[in-house]
């Protein structure tokens, strides 16, 4: 039996205007198998919800380097949930600091990688999702 490859949808939310590192992320992801889509810059997150149902996806992965984490994932996941997205997870990455990792693992988010984390672990970290 083939498994099927885990698809990711890598976003850039708002006014990120910053993709370098989310494309360099999004090359490693489908180097280690997985079936990666990049949205492209100033992505609305209905936007972005609407490309995941298109795609499938089985991540979305927000790339914030604005600081602006909090409340564009709490806006993420009250769009999802309208939508009936229990099955999507969703990570982050960016300028995240320290403090802030157990606020959007306590609002749903499953895996958060702030800058310079190691590709190996991104990569564990989502083939441990499922």
């Amino acid at each position: 039996m083939v498994e099927r490859k885990i698809r990711i949808l890598v976003a850039k939310p708002d006014l990120d205007g910053h993709d370098r590192g989310a494309k360099v992320v999004a090359l490693a992801l489908r180097d280690a198998g997985m079936e990666v889509t990049y949205s492209g810059l100033h992505q609305s997150i209905d936007q972005i919800v609407s490309t995941a149902i298109q795609e499938s996806s089985d991540i979305i992965g927000l790339s914030i380097m604005t600081g602006a984490h909090l409340p564009i994932c709490q806006k993420l996941i009250k769009r999802m949930q309208a939508e009936k997205m229990e099955d999507v997870r969703i990570i982050v990455g960016g300028v995240v600091p320290k403090n802030d990792i157990p606020k959007l693992k306590e609002m749903g988010v499953q895996g958060v990688f702030p800058g310079g984390t190691s590709f190996d672990k991104i990569v564990q970290s989502i083939r441990s999702l499922f």
